[in-house]
């Protein structure tokens, strides 16, 4: 059976949380979406993901949740070999300098969008991430090929095997 590979949306605000997913749902057809409310509901959906057999592709994350905040949840996920090469977005209005300077540094931080966010650039950034991860995780893009965006996956797979000849 065909690995899933899910998208994680982690908001404390429900509303937020709900616009974020209906607006990534034209993608769920292909990367099923997961959603948290904290850092530890997000640590419980990644256990959930992980005991079916599935994967990661794509976390967008708030920055100002209550008890830890988004950076540091994406600071310990790249400290986690399953879940380093998921792609991470931080979709925020509220991170300031120094914690947006430590989710790059710290966090492989792949992307960052501000609040208000507009429709199409989400699921421009969401296709773009997602396609990145297919490319360098060297999966079979057919079964995700309805979204992803080919030239970036040609052009990090054609990358991959210049570099490894």
């Amino acid at each position: 059976m065909q690995q899933k590979l899910y998208m994680l949306c982690v908001e404390d605000e429900a509303d937020v949380l709900d616009v974020v997913v209906r607006e990534l749902s034209v993608l769920e057809d292909v990367f099923p979406i997961e959603t948290a409310g904290s850092a530890d509901e997000a640590r419980e959906a990644l256990k959930r993901i992980e005991a079916d057999g599935d994967a990661l592709g794509l976390i967008f994350c708030d920055h100002m949740m209550p008890g830890e905040n988004g950076v540091e949840l994406l600071v310990w996920m790249q400290s986690q070999p399953q879940w380093k090469p998921s792609r991470k977005v931080l979709l925020t209005g509220q991170a300031g300098l120094d914690a947006t300077v430590k989710a790059v540094n710290e966090a492989g931080l792949s992307h960052y969008i501000a609040k208000p966010w507009d429709q199409d650039e989400l699921v421009r950034v969401a296709r773009e991430q997602l396609s990145r991860y297919v490319a360098e995780r060297k999966l079979n893009p057919l079964p995700y090929l309805k979204h992803l965006v080919m030239d970036i996956v040609g052009d990090t797979l054609r990358a991959s095997s210049a570099s490894d000849t």
